[in-house]
C-alpha cells in the first residue's frame, strides 16, 4: 500500500535529517515507528503527507509510492484527497470551534459531504464522551478528550492510511490504554491502515503487526512486533529492562555502541 524507498530529507538545503529511510505498510496493517526524540520519526510522516514543504524541507533522494502511484512530488492537499491523513503531535485543534465543528472541518476537502451527519455519529460511536461535549468549545476540554476529537476528526476524512504521531503524549496511563484500544478497533472495523509513531514502545508494539526502530535519521532495526518486544536491545533501550535500565539516563550510553550492536 505504502512504499517509502531510500528517502533522504534535507531542511533549508543544508540540514540532512533522514538518511536513506525505507519502510512499507501493507493494507490493513498497523506499523509502529519507534525511536527517541530527534530520531526522524515525525519527519518521516511529514515526508509521506507532503507537509515538509511547510517547514522548508524537501525529499532530496528516493521516492514514496502509495497504491503504486508516486506521491513525493505532490502537494499535501492532493495527498490527503488520496486518503493519507496525518494526525499531528500535540493535537493541533481549532480551539475556538466546538467539538462538532472541529469534526465538520475535516469534511471540507471531500467532494461528497452528504454523509457528514452519519460520519459524525460514527465518531461518537467510537468516542461516546464526545457526544456530550459536542457543543463545548474545544479549547476548554481535557487533553484526553482533545486527543479523541482529533482521531475522530481524521476518521471524518475516511482515511485509507492514518499517520498517527505520538497519540500518548501528555496523557495519563489509563487514557493511553483507552486510546490505543480504539486505534486497534478502528483498524479492524474501518479497515484503516495505520503508521504509528510512538515513544511508548510497549503500547505501540502491543497493537502493531510490524515495527521499525529509527535512530539519527536511519532505520536501525525492523521486524515483527512480537519479535521486537523480545529483542534484547529493544528491552534495554526502550522498555526499561536489562543492565542499562539501572542508569539514570540513556545519554550515558555511547551512541556508537548501540549502532554497532544493531547493525551487526
Amino acid at each position: 500500500m505504502l512504499n517509502v524507498s531510500n528517502i533522504e530529507v534535507v531542511y533549508h538545503d543544508v540540514i540532512l535529517v533522514l538518511r536513506g529511510v525505507s519502510i512499507a505498510v501493507e493494507k490493513g496493517q498497523i506499523i509502529a515507528l519507534l525511536g527517541a526524540n530527534g530520531a526522524g520519526k515525525t519527519t518521516t510522516l511529514k515526508a509521506i503527507s507532503g507537509l515538509l514543504k511547510t517547514e522548508v524541507g524537501k525529499i532530496s533522494h528516493g521516492e514514496i509510492q502509495f497504491n503504486d502511484q508516486r506521491i513525493d512530488r505532490m502537494g499535501p492537499e492532493d495527498i490527503a484527497r488520496m486518503g493519507i491523513i496525518q494526525i499531528m503531535e500535540g493535537r493541533r485543534i481549532l480551539e475556538q470551534l466546538t467539538v462538532e465543528e472541529n469534526l465538520e472541518v475535516a469534511t471540507y476537502p471531500l467532494r461528497d459531504r452528504s454523509n457528514m451527519k452519519k460520519d459524525i455519529e460514527m465518531v461518537y460511536n467510537y468516542f461516546p464522551v464526545l457526544r456530550g461535549l459536542r457543543h463545548q468549545t474545544s479549547g476548554y476540554i481535557s487533553g484526553g478528550e482533545q486527543q479523541m476529537m482529533v482521531v475522530g476528526r481524521a476518521l471524518m476524512a475516511h482515511p485509507k492510511l492514518m499517520l498517527l504521531d505520538e497519540p500518548s503524549l501528555g496523557l495519563a496511563p489509563l487514557l493511553v490504554d483507552g486510546i490505543f484500544k480504539i486505534v486497534k478497533r478502528i483498524n479492524e472495523e474501518e479497515k484503516t491502515s495505520i503508521l504509528l509513531v510512538e515513544q511508548n514502545a510497549i503500547a505501540a508494539l502491543d497493537i502493531a503487526t510490524y515495527g521499525y526502530v529509527m535512530e539519527t535519521g536511519r532505520v536501525v532495526l525492523d521486524g515483527l512486533a512480537q519479535e521486537l518486544k523480545e529483542n534484547e536491545d529493544i528491552k534495554e533501550f526502550y522498555l526499561g529492562f536489562g543492565e542499562l535500565s539501572q542508569r539514570k539516563s540513556y545519554r550515558e550510553v555511547k551512541h556508537y555502541k548501540r549502532r554497532k550492536r544493531w547493525l551487526g
